[in-house]
């Protein structure tokens, strides 16, 4: 027997893509899904792009403390028996749900499910696949390799792993699937599920040192350990103001050897853990790189 999806969007400012996430939910081939857009109270239009939708959603528009915020109110009112959430720049593709419902079926153990997804711009063009791997959970203590609207858990599982942290500002979707993980299985699913809209008013891009500093938060909080390249990447965003991801990392023979003494204080009960993970980026040719002349550079997250 299929079982309820409920599905919420946070969102705060976003009527130029809103409608586009509603509409790939709504368009789904899925007759449990329990859909719930939580607006922080946007006066961009969004109210009146809602209320052409009424009967369609359930909807409310007032002050939140944010989208982890709202996430934590809207999960504890949901009724259904999987979770997910939708921001309000992102879309679910065509039979995702359906082929979720048949997931949860075929894996009754799991306490979440993840596919494939695909990075996209302002105008749902294809930027490149989002590094998703079978094996994600295995190196969760390193990065994360899940998308979170391809993503959906159990409603039970999540209760039992104490939710969505409202504290967290960027970070919550990485910090859930770390608790969710230790719970039981992480299915991955081959296929796509999602499109993750990636544009300068996304959060991850456009506050990038609170992303790294949540990440950083997060690695600490669970494995009592940051590496190497959450270190360096912030270092280098904050020197250079890249994005990392539109704006590749540029190499810096500076940020290199400050993370050496900062890496060493944040991962001080393990230095010799640091000092190898540090020392394992280096080689002379990213080191003539780094200085500003031709060669392969430093590892860094993108």
């Amino acid at each position: 027997m299929n079982k309820t999806i409920s599905i919420v969007t946070p969102t705060f400012g976003m009527a130029e893509y809103l409608g586009c996430a509603i509409q790939s939910v709504l368009g789904q081939e899925c007759a449990q899904c329990d859909y719930l857009v939580a607006d922080g109270g946007s006066s961009d239009g969004t109210v009146e792009l809602l209320q052409s939708f009424n009967g369609q959603l359930r909807w409310r528009s007032e002050k939140d403390g944010g989208a982890a915020a709202a996430l934590q109110r809207a999960f504890q009112e949901a009724k259904g028996d999987i979770f997910t959430w939708l921001n309000a720049d992102d879309v679910l593709l065509p039979g995702a749900l359906t082929q979720v419902q048949q997931a949860f079926e075929r894996y009754p153990d799991a306490v979440a499910v993840y596919s494939g997804a695909s990075w996209v711009d302002q105008n749902l063009q294809l930027i490149r696949p989002y590094p998703v791997i079978a094996d994600a959970v295995r190196h969760l203590q390193e990065e994360c390799l899940i998308c979170q609207p391809a993503c959906f858990f159990r409603a039970e599982a999540y209760r039992a792993c104490g939710g969505i942290d409202p504290k967290l500002q960027s970070a919550f979707d990485y910090d859930l699937w770390i608790r969710l993980s230790r719970l039981g299985r992480m299915v991955y699913v081959p296929g796509e599920w999602a499109w993750s809209r990636m544009h300068s008013a996304n959060k991850s891009l456009g506050q990038r040192q609170q992303a790294f500093r949540e990440g950083e938060q997060v690695l600490m909080r669970h494995f009592d350990y940051v590496p190497f390249s959450w270190i360096y990447s912030r270092r280098v965003n904050k020197r250079d103001g890249r994005d990392q991801f539109f704006q590749p990392l540029e190499p810096s023979l500076y940020a290199y050897l400050a993370c050496l003494p900062e890496g060493l204080n944040t991962n001080r009960r393990h230095p010799l853990r640091y000092l190898r993970d540090w020392a394992a980026q280096i080689s002379w040719r990213a080191a003539v790189r780094m200085l500003g002349l031709k060669g392969p550079g430093l590892k860094g997250r993108s």
